[in-house]
């Protein structure tokens, strides 16, 4: 498996339903650059898919000297969407 295609599961509640709902994740970017990764969440949110930074707090283990890379997910069934978004707006991506 590649790391441009890892999968995470993360665990949502419903509260009008009570029900625990999993939902798979796919990284959609892998960057040491911090603004790439703010433009591409504010154009995700603003077109209403929800996004999740990870890495955003080793800095603090590598001295933050921009050494680890920061992944942005999002959950799968929004990958082919959030990917158009980031396409149209130059933002390069690892092919799938």
């Amino acid at each position: 498996m590649r790391a441009s295609s890892f999968e995470v599961s993360i665990i949502c509640l419903d509260k009008l339903m009570g029900l625990q709902l999993v939902e798979s994740m796919k990284e959609l970017l892998r960057t040491n650059n911090p603004t790439v990764i703010a433009f591409a969440t504010a154009l995700l949110r603003a077109e209403g898919i929800d996004c999740f930074e990870l890495d955003v707090h080793m800095s603090v283990l590598e001295g933050s000297i921009g050494v680890m890379p920061r992944r942005l997910m999002v959950i799968d069934k929004e990958s082919f969407r959030a990917r158009a978004i980031l396409r149209d707006n130059d933002i390069e991506l690892p092919e799938n």
